[in-house]
């Protein structure tokens, strides 16, 4: 099911999409408002466990359309989102060792639609991405996907580490991309797989890196020290398709 609508202003149509069971990927509220119909806004979006920024009104003037947005405006998901376990049996029906992608906050639509993109086309089975400070599925990321988050689901979870432990019990193996790691075409990264990329600025974080199985490198030859979030998984993932391949 796809959704219409990827803003929303006012409050009590914030509130609807709440009840509606839409996902919102992203609430901004005015700062010290909490008066009458805002404490409705705030207690669904508590209610949903929805990230909740606090901003100036100057701020929101900026971000509406309509400019009535009552202190209040949702970036709604533009697509639903899957499950890990969609994911998991997505590979099952297609008789597949699972290749599953995991997104430590990848902060920019872009990026995240662009790697939806390149995990479709390397046949990765689906993309896990976290609740909290991470790119979602908006207009923008739907649109840079070209079409492939139609195909390719996408999970929201609250907690990277814990799911790829989870993971790992379900017979996953994990390898993470740094440039500290091993070279990736000296690593063995055939069978059930996730694939996890880092932040565009920091990287994988510390904790998630220490869940991994293997850390892998890409062989960089050039002046600048790093390559896009988006490249490097695709890089990274097509290795993986010419292992599974041989």
């Amino acid at each position: 099911m796809r959704y219409e609508e990827f803003v929303i202003e006012g409050r009590n149509a914030v509130i609807e999409a709440f009840r509606a069971g839409k996902t919102v990927d992203k609430l901004f509220v005015l700062e010290h408002c909490k008066e009458g119909s805002m404490n409705t806004v705030l207690r669904e979006a508590k209610k949903h466990d929805t990230i909740i920024n606090y901003v100036k009104k100057e701020r929101l003037d900026q971000m509406s359309e309509t400019g009535k947005h009552q202190g209040v405006i949702a970036y709604i998901a533009a697509f639903e989102y899957a499950t890990v376990d969609d994911i998991l049996k997505k590979a099952e029906d297609k008789g597949e060792p699972p290749f599953v992608v995991i997104l430590d906050d990848i902060e920019d639509p872009h990026n995240l639609g662009a790697i939806i993109r390149t995990a479709n086309l390397a046949g990765a089975h689906g993309i896990i991405i976290p609740k909290h400070r991470a790119a979602g599925l908006t207009a923008t990321a739907v649109k840079a996907s070209a079409g492939a988050v139609s195909y390719t689901p996408v999970a929201k979870v609250t907690n990277i580490s814990k799911t790829i432990e989870e993971l790992k019990d379900k017979g996953l193996w994990f390898v993470c991309a740094d440039m500290g790691g091993t070279t990736m075409y000296d690593l063995d990264l055939k069978g059930p797989i996730g694939l996890v990329v880092g932040n565009e600025g920091k990287g994988v974080s510390r904790l998630v890196k220490e869940k991994c199985d293997f850390i892998a490198s890409i062989p960089m030859f050039g002046d600048i020290d790093s390559l896009n979030a988006s490249v490097a998984t695709g890089v990274l993932a097509y290795e993986i398709v010419r292992q599974r391949m041989k």
